[in-house]
């Protein structure tokens, strides 16, 4: 177990690019510390190589080992560190945080960036990319194409920096697109949504057909797994966890076998806190012939094993669904049009998956497919709220979207990228 210290986050850098940097996180402990810590790491477009991860309740340590996801997306590290730091309880005022209650911080307000731009394939991913790096978090997004070539693009957005309040902040994020888009870029506009759109930052009903191939829990063999679990399927069925009460007296044991994937400890801890799961000890191991072993020592939040079989399937069950396949990727008919639709769970506070626009307009760009119109909004289901994301794709002579090999060719592109593979 870690003590306290003056830095309550270190981070030593690979001396190479291809040599992973190490995080280590030192501080008072709380509900979720580890599932917080691992959002703003996957956020930055890193991925998790192997961990360690300890606590006994009042303190938490925790060393990750990190790689960049994609070499083109830029790590500022201090940010990095400042930001982790941010999600980490206050030593200095340990005693006093352990007596009081927990108050649910004031989520920061959302802002309207309004970008007018002509046509380009790819632009809005180029957009995206800029905003990923100056640590803007997307909330909601609509692309809506005009007759005469141009594009209206509306980034619903928040700032992990929480500064968008000042002109400084808001116009230096229009000068950075301004300037990466260059004679593409039209006009760029920062600021607080008016009523008008109110009704852009709602919910959205998906057609049920849609729905309930994109968030059905059975997946049936030979529809589903094609299209939304591509190739992967036979490895990713492996997956599996053993239970195990005889280990350690006070904690139930998980050992966990799966296919290794982009953000799957985060996908693990997320499902842990959601659950009311305490994680007290936790190995994350390398990658071995493409596959992941996890060992973590849990309990409940009274302290107890999870002796009731019934609880202990219903956990196994739940971490399994998010290893076999925490994002969901289709492509279905709207009408005439042809629409992409990703989707992933939001957790118990509210919070989406990091960088899932990021990776889809990055796959769709390779591809050298067209975006006709995009937007994010929330679908809730029974047991689970959803962020949704949905693009609806342009026919091109690359990728005929009629060709039920191109539109395979899609979503094994995007499923890929999205996790890593």
């Amino acid at each position: 177990m870690g003590i306290p210290c003056d830095d309550v986050v270190v981070i030593k850098e690979g001396k190479t690019p291809s040599e992973p940097s190490v995080v280590t996180v030192n501080c008072p402990d709380k509900a979720g510390l580890g599932c917080d810590l691992c959002r703003i790491i996957l956020q930055f477009g890193l991925c998790v190589t192997k961990g360690d991860f300890s606590t006994d309740g009042r303190w938490c340590y925790i060393v990750l080992w990190v790689v960049p996801h994609h070499s083109s997306l830029k790590v500022d590290w201090e940010s990095l560190k400042d930001r982790l730091s941010s999600a980490c309880p206050p030593s200095c005022f340990f005693s006093f945080y352990l007596n009081q209650v927990s108050n649910v911080p004031t989520p920061p307000p959302v802002y309207l960036l309004k970008f007018w731009c002509h046509d380009q394939r790819g632009s809005l991913h180029d957009v995206t990319k800029i905003l990923c790096e100056l640590e803007i978090l997307i909330q909601r997004v609509k692309v809506m194409p005009t007759p005469d070539g141009r594009v209206l693009d509306l980034f619903f957005i928040t700032d992990c920096l929480d500064l968008l309040h000042t002109k400084q902040r808001r116009d230096n994020i229009c000068e950075h697109l301004m300037a990466a888009l260059g004679e593409y870029c039209i006009t760029c506009e920062l600021k607080l949504p008016g009523p008008e759109y109110e009704s852009l930052q709602g919910n959205s009903s998906l057609p049920p057909a849609i729905a309930e191939e994109l968030f059905s829990y059975q997946l049936k063999d030979e529809e589903a797994y094609p299209k939304a679990l591509s190739s992967n399927m036979g490895a990713v069925k492996k997956a599996s966890i053993t239970v195990d009460n005889s280990l350690s007296p006070v904690h139930t044991v998980l050992q966990i076998e799966c296919v290794d994937q982009k953000g799957l400890f985060y996908d693990v801890l997320r499902t842990s806190k959601d659950c009311n799961i305490q994680i007290a000890y936790g190995r994350f191991s390398s990658t071995k012939k493409g596959f992941r072993n996890l060992d973590l020592f849990i309990r409940q939040t009274d302290g107890k094993k999870i002796g009731d079989p019934e609880s202990q399937v219903a956990l196994c069950s739940r971490l399994k669904e998010e290893m076999v396949h925490p994002l969901r990727v289709i492509i279905a008919n709207r009408g005439p049009d042809i629409e992409l639709l990703v989707a992933n769970p939001v957790e118990l506070c509210g919070k989406g998956r990091p960088l899932v626009f990021y990776d889809v307009t990055l796959a769709l760009k390779k591809l050298r497919v067209s975006i006709f119109a995009a937007e994010i909004v929330r679908h809730s289901t029974l047991d689970c709220q959803w962020e949704v994301y949905r693009f609806l794709l342009d026919d091109n002579r690359e990728f005929p979207l009629s060709s039920k090999q191109a539109r395979g060719k899609i979503v094994e592109k995007v499923r890929r990228t999205l996790m890593g593979w």
